[in-house]
């Protein structure tokens, strides 16, 4: 399943990525996530959209990258 990014990278100060709207730990885990999840995803994009809208971004780092591996165990 493809990814829904878009190369418009930048992190509000949630997490969440203001281009594909997806979490970094979602972003992260997006290749060893099941379709299922995935599916999920996908899904709460749209709810996510409206809930983000006008907020800020700032550079997805490899260090919050590096985290989010941490923390979902994929280091």
């Amino acid at each position: 399943m493809q990814s829904p990014c878009v190369a418009r990278c930048g992190l509000n100060d949630e997490d969440y990525c203001m281009g594909c709207l997806r979490h970094i730990d979602e972003i992260v885990g997006w290749s060893q996530a099941s379709d299922e999840r995935k599916l999920e995803i996908l899904a709460s994009l749209p709810a996510r959209k409206k809930a983000l809208e006008g907020e800020n971004s700032q550079p997805l780092s490899r260090a919050k990258w590096l985290e989010s591996e941490a923390r979902l165990g994929l280091d």
